[in-house]
């Protein structure tokens, strides 16, 4: 049982905590079984797990699910938890990843891009949204929070583990979007109704800051910009919500079906 926290491994995972630590290990730290059910699902295999003796009994079938497979599973005690979690009442398993690096498709058939979205909450809702609606990938530019802050992916609730998320420049993303993308920036003020757009052909949406607006180089890249009618004198919706309207009537355009 590991007992200290100068042990190695665990001043590993508290460095994670750290977005320079992550970018330069490639690694990341999930929390909790559902996340962690969702990254074995997804075959993702941890560098090492954590877990405390009074995780669940779902916990514990995970751990030796893993420790089976071949990873380094360790108990710790629920104080070396408690340092090590994000969390304030932490479930008693952790487990280190390694990025999940999901190819980027040549051609996105439906793309999220977002342009300097800080709230971590936010943009995880925003990754599973896009993930739920089949998105081939979320393109985050510049000044956008880190997609593995611990805030985002325990709200991205798995997300990460089934679609294509990369930190770009925008040449990358306007590259990345070469080649017969449309490009829809999502605005309020748009000149058209987002039921109006063909998402049949390859699409890519841009979302961005609440607070900030678009950004210069978003504005250059989109041909369009799309709206959400509201009513009731309700100005907009919160990003992530107007990302799943929108996004959502995209899959049903494109002959979305519900997975079982």
């Amino acid at each position: 049982m590991i007992t200290s926290t100068t042990n190695e491994r665990v001043k590993l995972v508290r460095a994670l905590s750290q977005r320079k630590t992550r970018k330069r290990e490639g690694r990341f730290v999930i929390e909790g079984v559902r996340l962690a059910e969702e990254a074995y699902q997804a075959r993702v295999h941890p560098d090492f797990v954590f877990y405390t003796a009074d995780l669940s009994q779902r916990g514990h079938k995970l751990v030796e699910r893993w420790h089976g497979s071949g990873v380094a599973c360790l108990e710790i005690t629920p104080g070396i938890m408690r340092a090590c979690a994000e969390t304030d009442t932490p479930q008693g398993l952790l487990a280190v990843l390694p990025f999940a690096e999901i190819p980027l498709p040549r051609c996105p058939g439906l793309c999220i891009v977002v342009d300097r979205m800080q709230d971590p909450g936010n943009l995880g809702s925003l990754l599973r949204t896009s993930a739920a609606a089949g998105a081939d990938a979320a393109l985050l530019a510049p000044d956008t929070v880190d997609a593995y802050n611990p805030k985002v992916v325990r709200a991205g609730m798995g997300a990460h583990f089934h679609f294509a998320i990369r930190s770009m420049t925008w040449q990358a993303i306007e590259e990345c979007l070469a080649g017969g993308v449309q490009v829809w920036l999502a605005d309020a003020n748009g000149e058209l109704p987002y039921t109006q757009v063909d998402w049949t052909v390859p699409s890519a949406l841009i979302v961005g800051s609440e607070a900030e607006g678009a950004s210069p180089d978003a504005q250059r890249l989109a041909a369009g910009r799309v709206r959400i009618p509201l009513r009731n004198q309700i100005e907009s919706l919160n990003v992530a919500a107007a990302a799943a309207v929108i996004l959502f009537k995209a899959a049903e355009q494109r002959g979305f079906q519900i997975e079982r």
